[in-house]
């Protein structure tokens, strides 16, 4: 045999070995290639695709990772037939938010909203069906949250908490909870639209509202039923709680941010409750242009006062404009949910009020908030 045709041969041997070598790591994914079903030839996979296949599997990972640990909130029903004087009530559960589990005491964290109703019997359901009895619920009166215990803790995972102030705009976000009450841990992604937004939220379900600030804006689908489920990064901490979305805009929802949570978690853990000051009036701000059109002074217009609290001590009433906090003009930077935040139960703060032209000042003595 000639030297030529060894060559030849050894070459061809080495051709054959390096094509099978090639083909095997193609199918193993080792390669940037992909072999086409239709003509069974090699495609070069450009980086764009590889990184959607590696963004989609971290999406993946962290929803797997996550959702067992979102719950279902339910409110338990008396329903009775009113075609039928003599039909027996009959009790009927219904899913109207959702929650996450941020301790392994069986603390869940929820928006305030969802169990408004202290007179209402309300229950948790995990994702594998569970149903868990509640044996404590705080319902924070300074923002839209609630704590919420429950008696059995066995299988519950605490969800790890972010830093949400080291948020981005553009970041991508995962939101997991219960869409309109029907469709459990639905999952939808998108980014962070916006920091520091401010809006009116509340219940879909019963139409009570109050106003927001200083939340995350994401274009992730956020759907009544919704309300109390995690807002997610991509490394399965959760940096917001979902809150409200916006009627007639499409992909627009809003998010308390988890560090206005942590220390919540943090109290009710430790002591078993929370302690926080008390005035005791609903209001809704005035702005500089509704207070123009009205002809009435900038500041909080008092629409409720509780009985017995220090807002009626000394004699603010509905129908009131509270115009000065401790000097502090009340306007969409000093809000008086803000400024009572940072006080201590037995703090004093003065109040300038106005009433039918005339301004007056009283001092209120700051109580603690009353078990919600």
């Amino acid at each position: 045999m000639s030297d030529k045709i060894k060559l030849f041969l050894i070459a061809a041997v080495v051709g054959v070995l390096a094509g099978v070598t090639t083909f095997r790591l193609v199918v193993l994914g080792k390669l940037p290639f992909k072999i086409t079903s239709d003509t069974g030839q090699l495609q070069v996979q450009n980086t764009q695709t590889r990184t959607i296949v590696q963004e989609e599997n971290a999406i993946i990972s962290t929803v797997e990772k996550t959702s067992p640990s979102v719950v279902a909130i339910g409110i338990n029903q008396r329903i009775v037939n009113p075609f039928d004087p003599f039909s027996v009530p009959k009790n009927q559960q219904s899913t109207i938010g959702t929650g996450f589990v941020v301790s392994d005491k069986g603390i869940i964290v929820t928006n305030r909203h969802v169990v408004a109703d202290t007179g209402a019997k309300y229950s948790v359901v995990t994702k594998d069906g569970k149903k868990l009895e509640i044996t404590r619920i705080y319902r924070d009166p300074n923002l839209d949250l609630a704590l919420v215990q429950v008696a059995s803790v066995d299988g519950l995972k605490a969800l790890e908490l972010g830093d949400s102030a080291k948020l981005k705009v553009g970041q991508t976000v995962i939101a997991i909870g219960n869409a309109l009450g029907r469709f459990d841990n639905t999952v939808t992604t998108g980014v962070v639209s916006g920091l520091g937004r401010s809006v009116s939220a509340g219940d879909p379900f019963g139409g009570d509202t109050e106003r927001l600030d200083d939340l995350i804006q994401t274009d992730a689908a956020i759907n009544p039923g919704n309300s109390g489920g995690p807002l997610l990064n991509s490394a399965g901490q959760v940096i917001g709680v979902n809150v409200a979305t916006t009627e007639g805009a499409q992909n627009i929802g809003f998010t308390i941010p988890i560090n206005s949570v942590k220390s919540l978690v943090d109290e009710f853990h430790q002591n078993g409750t929370i302690s926080r000051a008390f005035l005791g009036i609903r209001y809704r701000l005035m702005t500089r242009d509704i207070a123009l059109l009205n002809e009435v002074p900038q500041g909080a217009y008092i629409q409720e006062v509780v009985t017995g609290s220090p807002a009626e001590k000394v004699g603010v009433n509905a129908g009131d404009i509270v115009t000065k906090i401790d000097g502090q003009t009340i306007n969409e930077e000093n809000k008086i949910s803000k400024i009572i935040q940072s006080k201590k139960i037995g703090q004093t703060v003065s109040l300038e009020v106005w009433t039918d032209g005339k301004t007056r000042t009283v001092t209120a003595t700051l109580a603690e908030s009353p078990n919600q």
